[in-house]
């Protein structure tokens, strides 16, 4: 059963925060200097939970995001 426009837009959103988050998590870790500029080199992270399997993969299929294996996406820079 095809998800709903409106659950893929929750379901994107939802894993945009969370790489955010991530990623701002990660630079903000202590052996980190603010003086080299160094940006997080996460690009892959767990879908977040609250959406089915299939979900996930439907937003792979439109090319939104790109399976990494191990239940792992990577975001797909918008065009």
């Amino acid at each position: 059963m095809p998800s709903t426009d409106e659950e893929l837009k929750k379901a994107l959103k939802a894993f945009k925060k969370r790489l955010k988050l991530t990623q701002l998590e990660e630079d903000s870790k202590l052996g980190h200097s603010p003086l080299t500029g160094s940006k997080s080199h996460i690009l892959s992270i767990q879908a977040p939970n609250g959406f089915g399997r299939e979900i996930w993969q439907e937003l792979v299929d439109k090319g939104f995001l790109k399976s990494d294996g191990g239940g792992f996406y990577v975001l797909i820079p918008e065009k």
